[in-house]
């Protein structure tokens, strides 16, 4: 028998298979669908970026292959803006720009692990990573996490073998929408440093964290370019989703590495994107902040609302960026659920058991609802529906 290709060895990807649930499905108009599968905001980018961006489309230099990693004044002021966000010191030859962050991830895993090499994932985790792993021959060693969500060092040291190459964190995180405390990360970090391995940590979300200040101070640190490298994705706080945006930050000896992917799979980042990026980056500040603060009161609305759901039995175990990861009361797996919820609620939510191991049950008890699109009124609708779905319950989970 033939061995499977690289694609076979993976699953389906998650956000098309939830889509495919609605196919066909109608919705009335005074009962739209509510969806919170996906976690990127469907608005446009601000009108002023639309127009920097219309100017730019006839500047021919846009129209061309451009550096392989990076527009050189992108790197340059997402540099400055690292320093800045981090109170460290972040140079131009940190930065490498990507076609995304998943790309970022991809270009990261293929500079620093082969075939047959291990990485510790924390569960739940978020899927694009572990498909790629899957697809490059990596074995993802789950890293249980604790009951807020957060991953230990200590857990992650038992799990460490002679073939283990990276820690990968996401903070705040997808699916679980923790904001990891900096002890956590410093814990993890030492782990990491301990053993020579790489800690990746995954910051797409980061300026949707509702602390003030740097969230860690591993740039700080003496040495960190030899473990720490951090990815990031313009995508969600600039509404750059379509024109596939991302970077790494890490050592240059690194990047040196990562060029060799860029070059053969991208040539390049788009350089519309790229130019979109560096005036978000320049001129956007103040509207980012506006943005977050939308993000944030979402949250909030969550949190206040989330009262009518508990006395179903149902349990918020983790709430930040776009993300609230719920544990439902039910008796039937959450992947039976989710098209249950379709045709009974008009939601569509993803299910747990797309981030977590097959052989893992925590997945078939647990939701994620990403809110990026979904306002207070929203929120609102969302658990009205829910608080109305009168399925059985499990019986140990049944509410009093």
């Amino acid at each position: 028998m033939p061995q499977p290709s690289r694609t076979q060895s993976t699953f389906t990807p998650p956000v098309p298979e939830a889509k495919r649930w609605i196919e066909g499905v109608s919705f009335p108009a005074d009962r739209p669908l509510v969806n919170v599968s996906q976690a990127a905001p469907v608005d446009p980018p601000p009108a002023a970026l639309r127009r920097a961006m219309a100017e730019a489309m006839e500047r021919p230099e846009t129209h061309l292959y451009g550096p392989v990693l990076g527009l050189p004044a992108l790197r340059e002021a997402l540099a400055r803006h690292w320093s800045a966000h981090y109170d460290a010191t972040v140079r131009a030859d940190n930065i490498a720009i990507t076609a995304g962050c998943n790309q970022a991830f991809a270009a990261t895993l293929a500079a620093i692990a082969g075939e047959g090499d291990e990485v510790l994932l924390p569960t739940p985790w978020y899927f694009n990573h572990k498909m790629w792993l899957d697809m490059q021959g990596v074995r993802s060693i789950p890293l249980p996490t604790d009951d807020r969500l957060l991953p230990r060092a200590e857990t992650a040291r038992a799990l460490i073998t002679e073939r283990t190459r990276a820690i990968v964190l996401v903070s705040p995180n997808n699916p679980g929408g923790v904001e990891y405390p900096a002890e956590t990360l410093a814990e993890l970090y030492d782990l990491a440093r301990q053993h020579g391995l790489k800690l990746i940590v995954d910051e797409t979300y980061k300026d949707f964290d509702s602390r003030s200040g740097a969230p860690h101070d591993l740039l700080s640190r003496e040495g960190h370019e030899e473990t720490l490298i951090q990815l990031y994705s313009f995508s969600k706080a600039y509404r750059l989703t379509g024109h596939r945006v991302g970077a790494i930050v890490a050592a240059p000896s690194l990047l040196q590495e990562i060029e060799k992917f860029q070059d053969t799979v991208a040539i390049c980042a788009p350089q519309l994107g790229q130019i979109a990026a560096l005036w978000g980056l320049e001129n956007l500040a103040q509207w980012v902040a506006g943005e977050r603060d939308e993000i944030l009161a979402r949250g909030r609305a969550i949190s206040e609302q989330f009262p009518k759901l508990a006395a179903k039995g149902w349990k918020l175990k983790g709430l930040g960026a776009y993300f609230a990861y719920v544990e439902h009361p039910f008796a039937e797996s959450s992947d039976v659920l989710g098209r249950r919820l379709v045709h009974e609620a008009g939601v569509l939510a993803l299910p747990g058991t797309m981030f977590m191991p097959e052989d893992d049950a925590d997945g078939a008890r647990h939701f994620r609802f990403a809110f990026a699109n979904l306002d207070a009124a929203g929120i609102t609708t969302l658990f009205d529906r829910l608080s109305a779905l009168d399925w059985p319950l499990a019986g140990a989970d049944a509410p009093a």
